[in-house]
């Protein structure tokens, strides 16, 4: 498996729009997130998707939040969705969604999503009826229901992103959380391949594995960044250069170092412990220009 590193990624550039280009040149990201529990993920994943670069937002999210989460992010357009009785976004409202899904360059489905029954069957109506355009990534809550749409995903073609921990891996592998932790590099080869999928699994190292078999590593993180939120910032960093048009295993590499860098920063300039998942939303856009030059 190749390092990640800042010499590696310079030879895989993130593209740059002309001094005339406009929004619309840098891609649209639509996040399918958030609950009445937890707003804040989709709100993360939105804002860190900006961050990256991507040129426009839209939220999807349960009805009674989205007026909030549209103060909280001006620069987004909330949609309100139904709701369940438990707060989650309700699997009827999946033909508006693959209707807005379709006009998008990216789609990140999962940050904050609770009802676990109602994800289960948000992910899989959606995952069959969404258009091959937009590249998906597939975070959190939506995760454990990789089982029941891997045909959907295979004829994606490596279209899509999977951004798990190992015990959000385990589930779909059918194996124990210490089995995915004991082979981080083969768990991931073998989804990837199963799933023609990216996968990114996250740990104290990550392995990114594309559909093809390549392969990197990202070992030079900090234990700060395991925390609330963490997660769903780093999955709206990969959408949003996605989004940018970034090929999908380049847009996991890139995504996972800015991650990682930025909780670096964060830890030299704060401590090692207590920086905010929030926080790192700031430290993106210096380090792609510095990675850039």
């Amino acid at each position: 498996m190749s390092r990640i590193t800042p010499h590696l990624l310079r030879t895989l550039p993130l593209p740059h729009p002309g001094a005339e280009g406009d929004k619309e040149d840098r891609g649209r990201v639509l996040v399918i997130g958030g609950s009445v529990e937890v707003p804040g993920g989709a709100l993360l994943a939105g804002t860190a998707a900006l961050r990256a670069g991507a040129g426009k937002l839209q939220i999807a999210t349960v009805r009674s939040v989205a007026p909030h989460l549209g103060l909280a992010v001006p620069e987004a357009r909330v949609f309100g969705l139904p709701e369940t009785r438990a707060g989650g976004i309700d699997p009827a409202a999946v033909d508006q969604l693959i209707e807005t899904a379709a006009q998008c360059d990216a789609v990140l489905l999962g940050p904050g999503m609770l009802d676990r029954d109602a994800v289960a069957a948000l992910t899989v109506a959606l995952v069959n009826g969404l258009e091959p355009k937009p590249v998906l990534v597939i975070d959190a809550g939506s995760l454990p229901c990789l089982g029941a749409v891997k045909d959907a995903l295979r004829r994606r073609a490596g279209r899509t992103i999977l951004t798990p921990h190992a015990g959000e891996m385990a589930s779909p592998c059918g194996i124990g959380r210490e089995s995915v932790e004991g082979d981080q590099p083969g768990t991931a080869r073998r989804v990837a391949a199963d799933f023609q999928a990216v996968v990114a699994l996250k740990g104290a190292c990550t392995c990114i594995v594309a559909p093809d078999g390549r392969s990197w590593t990202y070992e030079d993180g900090n234990v700060g960044l395991a925390t609330s939120g963490s997660g769903d910032t780093l999955a709206g960093v990969v959408a949003g250069l996605a989004a940018r048009g970034v090929e999908p295993a380049q847009a996991a590499i890139w995504g996972v170092h800015l991650h990682g860098e930025a909780g670096n920063r964060l830890a030299r300039s704060r401590g090692p412990l207590g920086f905010l998942a929030r926080e790192l939303l700031a430290e993106i856009p210096a380090l792609m220009a510095e990675l850039g030059r």
